[in-house]
């Protein structure tokens, strides 16, 4: 793990002069109401790598705190993508908030000892309705006042499940009046009657995050409780909570900025509605920004991570581009991708003066940049496809493929020349009949000529069918946190955002390879072959548009 130096480093770095931080401890909190996206994937990278560098610890925590929403499939979906991200187990241990109900509900009860909590009767809107504005105070409850030996009582008679859900919460008592919104007697328990994926029906009250995520760092010994930046307001309550209750560490609270990303949606509001509506076939589509989702689509733990570097970790919200992600996967995959030769759009090429059933079979290259790599033997036939753009009838300047009369070369074999065009009763080519120059040698003309075009071919008799799934943006708009008004964000889904390729031709050796494996289908991009069968996913294009921007 390269050293990973920013703002959080720095303010680590002085911690440790100070004496505040022996043994550096970090942790990721996710709930588990979804699957994890690529803004995740920031979160993860900063906790992990900075407790890499200080050779400290790092723990999965669940943020179970919510039943209604949360599954024990998530759980395990969150704990798959972490171990596969960075390609290990948490370190310091995985853990659940679940774990600490009763310490939350000791904490509450001493705060309530304290004088600085109570049992409140009012409804959301009420509490609302009450709360002030940034401008002017709050107004407080006619419960705040309760004597300490009525809180305890409603609050036991809360957790014996005596009130219907909703009919009281317990506040912490602090102030009204405080230009923090987040201070003005926040609510910290709330009736909630939901089966629990772990604690199952044991309790009917449950603490509120802003509660219960100080508690658990600090039973945790986290030494720096590193979060997005919309917690930064709430910064003030976290250290309320753990100066106010009988807790055995003193944690630290630091944020920097979310991970936005042009063209894709990183609410798990939004992903749930896409998942849960049908509008993707789930969690893992490759046009997801889900981790699953890219993992399907093809892109790599490294890939992703150099990504997040790249984006940078700072204090200010920015919108990276994400052709940087793509740019990112495609440098690691022009350098160790397997090569090898799919036809995605069939047309059929005849050699005529090429001897029938004869079988030939050239050594290519696997991969051109890494002559470790080794060769394939590729059989070649008179009968083979070619794709359907690499001719053209009536070609427009310049163009150096197959066209009536001209010659191109067959990626590592002969030669040819197209000598006639077959068309079927609708107008449409079928066959392309050609001659080879047989005596070429390693693909040159004896003669000297120069032939200027380059094309890829598969063998009619021992190509594979599949079908090649090619991947677009989710979204047209650049920016979906901020769409136009009297819009929603689902009018910006892009109706291309998936083209599927049926009656691909692809070279035999491909049926060989690995669910899984990351191939460059030569001069039509990088693929994966998916768990379903017979499926490959784009998972980005050649050409990169922003390598030019990063120059």
């Amino acid at each position: 793990m390269e050293n990973v130096n920013n703002f959080l480093t720095e303010i680590i770095d002085e911690d440790i002069v100070a004496g505040l931080a022996e043994q550096i401890h970090t942790r990721f909190p996710p709930e588990p109401n979804g699957y994890l996206h690529i803004g995740s994937a920031k979160a993860i990278f900063i906790n992990w790598s900075i407790s890499k560098k200080y050779h400290g610890k790092f723990n999965l925590r669940f943020d179970d705190t919510n039943p209604v929403r949360e599954d024990d499939e998530y759980v395990q979906a969150i704990q798959k993508d972490i171990e596969w991200l960075t390609g290990e187990s948490p370190n310091g241990g995985i853990f659940y908030g679940s774990d600490y109900f009763e310490t939350c509900y000791e904490c509450a009860v001493a705060l309530i000892k304290a004088g600085k909590a109570y049992v409140c009767d009012l409804g959301q809107e009420e509490m609302r309705a009450m709360r002030g504005t940034l401008t002017e105070p709050g107004q407080d409850s006619p419960y705040r006042n309760r004597s300490v030996e009525e809180n305890l009582a409603l609050f036991h008679a809360m957790r014996a499940g005596e009130f219907p859900d909703g009919a009281k919460t317990l506040r912490a008592k602090i102030d009204m009046a405080s230009p923090n919104m987040n201070m003005r007697d926040p609510a910290i328990y709330r009736i909630v009657r939901a089966h629990h994926h772990r604690q199952g029906d044991t309790w009917c009250i449950y603490p509120l995050y802003d509660f219960a995520h100080p508690i658990q760092d600090a039973i945790e010994g986290i030494t720096h409780s590193l979060c997005s930046i919309e917690f930064e307001n709430h910064r003030p309550l976290y250290e309320w909570v753990v100066d106010n209750c009988p807790l055995p560490h003193h944690p630290k609270q630091r944020e920097f900025a979310r991970l936005n990303v042009t063209n894709t949606v990183m609410s798990k509001r939004y992903l749930r509605e896409l998942v849960f509506e049908g509008l993707v076939e789930g969690w893992d589509d490759p046009r997801m920004p889900t981790l699953c989702g890219l993992r399907r689509r093809g892109y790599t733990p490294a890939s992703i991570l150099d990504f997040v570097r790249r984006a940078g970790i700072a204090k200010a919200n920015s919108l990276v581009d994400i052709r940087l992600l793509e740019h990112c996967i495609r440098e690691e995959l022009n350098e160790t991708a397997l090569r090898r030769m799919a036809v995605t759009e069939p047309i059929k090429l005849t050699i005529t003066n090429y001897s029938a059933g004869q079988t030939e079979y050239f050594d290519i290259p696997n991969n051109p940049r890494d002559a470790s790599a080794g060769t394939r033997k590729v059989p070649f036939t008179g009968t083979l496809y070619i794709e359907k753009s690499d001719f053209a009838e009536v070609p427009p300047p310049k163009f150096q493929r197959l066209k009536p009369g001209g010659e191109v070369r067959l990626m590592g074999a002969y030669i040819v020349k197209c000598q006639e065009i077959i068309k079927n009763d609708a107008g449409e080519i079928t066959e392309l009949k050609c001659t080879a120059d047989l005596e070429t040698a390693n693909g040159m003309p004896t003669d000297g000529r120069k032939v200027k075009g380059t094309i890829h071919w598969v063998s009619a008799a021992h190509a594979i069918d599949g079908s090649c799934c090619l991947y677009e943006n989710l979204f047209t708009l650049e920016n979906t946190s901020d769409v136009p008004e009297g819009t929603n964000y689902l009018d910006y889904l892009n109706p291309d955002s998936l083209k599927r390729l049926e009656g691909c031709k692809l070279e035999p050796s491909i049926a060989d390879v690995p669910v899984g494996t990351r191939m460059q289908f030569v001069r039509m991009g990088y693929f994966i072959k998916d768990t379903e069968k017979g499926r490959y996913n784009r998972i980005v294009t050649l050409k990169d548009s922003f390598a030019k921007t990063l120059k």
